[in-house]
Formats: C-alpha cells, structure tokens, sequence
C-alpha cells in the first residue's frame, strides 16, 4: 500500500463516499456539460483537499452530512478556479491531463468554471450551509487577490520577502486553511476552535508552496522542470534571498539575465547554481521546516486523538514530496 493510501485508509470509507456525492453535485442535463463533468472527475488528484477537510472534522464532533458537502463546495469552487487559470495561463495541460480549454476551447472552459462556481453556490444555499460557503468565498477572493498582487509586483522584478509571503499566503495557503476551517466548522467547532485550524492550514499551505519554489532547484528531474520558475520570470523564496545578500553588481547581472535571458537554458543553470552557492537553498529549506514545525506545533494540544496523527502524517507527506 502507497503511503499516501495509508495516509487515507482511516477515513477510506467516508472518501469512497464523497466520491459519489461529489459526482451527484456535478451532473448535468446538458450532455456537454456532463462529458466535462465526467472528464473532470476521472481526472481526480490524490484528494488531499479532501483529507484536510474529513480530518480537521474529526478532530472535533466528527464527519457528518455538513462535512461532505464541505468538501464538495470546496472541490467545486477550486476546480472551477483552476479551469479559469488554464484559461488564462493558456495551458494545454493540468497533471498530465488534456486541459479544458485544450479540449473543448475557451469559451466552453469559462462558461464550464462559471457553472462549477454556481454549483458550489447552490449546493451550500440550497443547505443553508452559509457558514461555510463564507469560509470558502473568502479563500476564492484571496486566491484572486493573490493571483493579481503576484502580477502587479512581479513586473519589475523587485519582490521583498514580506510580498512575496503575503502572495503566497493568498494565492496558495487561503486554500488548504480554508479546507482545514471549514472541516472544524462543519463538525461544530467554535469560532476559535475553526480560527485555529484556519491559521494551522495557512502555515501548512505556506510550507507546501515553499516546498514548490525547491523543486525548481533540485539535482533530480522531478516535479516542474529545473528553472521553470527562472524561465517565466518568477520571484521565489530563494531567489529573493540571494538577491537581497548579493552585492549591487550581481544583483543587476541576475536581474537582468532574469529580464532579458529567461529562454537561455545554460543562463538559468548559472542562476540556479549561484543560488545554492549563496545560501539561497539552505535558507529557503529553514523557513519551510519553521512553518511547517509552528503548524504541527497546533495539533499537539489535540495529539491524543487519531486525527491529529493522521494530520500530522498527510503534513509530512505533502511537505516531503519529491513532485
């Protein structure tokens, strides 16, 4: 057994059972839209959104009706974002998989996140479960803003550590805290008790996305190919520290390769390499393992209960992973 199915097997029933109310959510009359609807469905990851959601609901009053349909709304509304993203990104592809708009063009690929969207919406109206559609609507607008600051600030190449980490914070952690939120919530947790596990999945989404940035720096193909961030003139945690420890000279030397030599593949290998030569890497690697420390920190008040473990096993795991 995969460590990852290891990972799930305390909660492999109650999956299996989210994965057949989560079809049911998406049907359609619309033949189109149910051929989508399937085809995005087959394409399933490895549910660790899910995961976060079932477990931070056990951690409490356990998994209920309310939790299901949590983790529904909140697979609707980041499926819908992401099909919004290959729009925009133009991306023909999303894990390894044909993307929407690859499929079936743009205007179909919008109208599709459109109805994901209003699907999440109905789903937790019709239930009136306004207490989690305002966890996840929330992380949907700070993904947006994240998305917008991250273009806004990237333009100059220019990026301080505290915008870079309030991107991130946006764009990747508002997810994985929202799923650890709206578990609590949805098994009644109080407001403090759901703040906590809020906060808890922000320090884990800010671990994992740094884990993202080193990927991009490792000695083995896996994951992203090397210095794709380089290429499309991304600012990452460890670049954005070399820069701030390089002298004025080379400071302006990797900008500008940054700039104007983003395509030259022997041009991003130096940077690469001057980056783990400047500490770049190591500091990087101290900061995701103090995010990561602070979040397990949170669970230890709850470390008599099988949740939590499972919880702190699923952190190592996406924090550990070599793609």
């Amino acid at each position: 057994m995969s460590l990852i199915n290891q990972i799930k097997e305390p909660i492999s029933a109650e999956l299996t059972l989210f994965e057949r109310k989560f079809r049911e959510a998406m049907k359609s009359n619309v033949p189109l839209l149910d051929t989508i609807m399937t085809y995005i469905v087959k394409r399933k990851g490895k549910q660790v959104r899910p995961m976060f959601v079932f477990y931070a609901a056990k951690l409490f009053n356990g998994i209920n009706e309310s939790t299901y349909r949590a983790a529904s709304l909140v697979e609707l509304l980041h499926t819908a974002t992401l099909v919004h993203d290959d729009v925009v990104d133009d991306s023909n592809q999303r894990r390894g998989f044909f993307s929407i708009n690859a499929l079936w063009k743009n205007k179909i690929a919008v109208l599709v996140g459109d109805y994901l969207l209003s699907k999440g919406l109905l789903l937790s109206v019709k239930n009136k479960d306004y207490h989690l559609l305002e966890i996840v609507s929330s992380s949907v607008e700070s993904m947006s803003e994240g998305e917008l600051l991250q273009i806004e600030k990237s333009r100059n190449l220019n990026l301080s550590e505290e915008v870079y980490f309030e991107i991130i914070r946006k764009k990747t952690a508002s997810l994985i805290a929202s799923c650890c939120a709206i578990g609590a919530a949805s098994a009644g947790a109080n407001s403090e008790e759901i703040e906590k596990m809020r906060l808890f999945g922000e320090k884990i989404g800010i671990a994992f996305q740094i884990k993202d940035d080193l990927l991009d720096y490792g000695d083995t193909q896996i994951g992203k190919p090397h210095g794709i961030d380089i290429q499309e003139k991304k600012l990452t945690l460890p670049i954005i520290y070399t820069l701030n420890q390089a002298d004025k000279k080379n400071r302006a030397s990797i900008i500008h390769t940054i700039k104007a030599h983003h395509h030259n593949k022997q041009k991003v290998a130096e940077i690469i390499s001057y980056v783990n030569s400047h500490g770049g890497i190591d500091y990087t690697y101290q900061i995701m393992e103090k995010y990561m420390q602070e979040a397990l920190a949170i669970l230890d008040e709850f470390k008599d209960k099988e949740a939590a473990k499972s919880l702190s096993q699923l952190v190592n795991y996406i924090i550990q992973r070599d793609n």
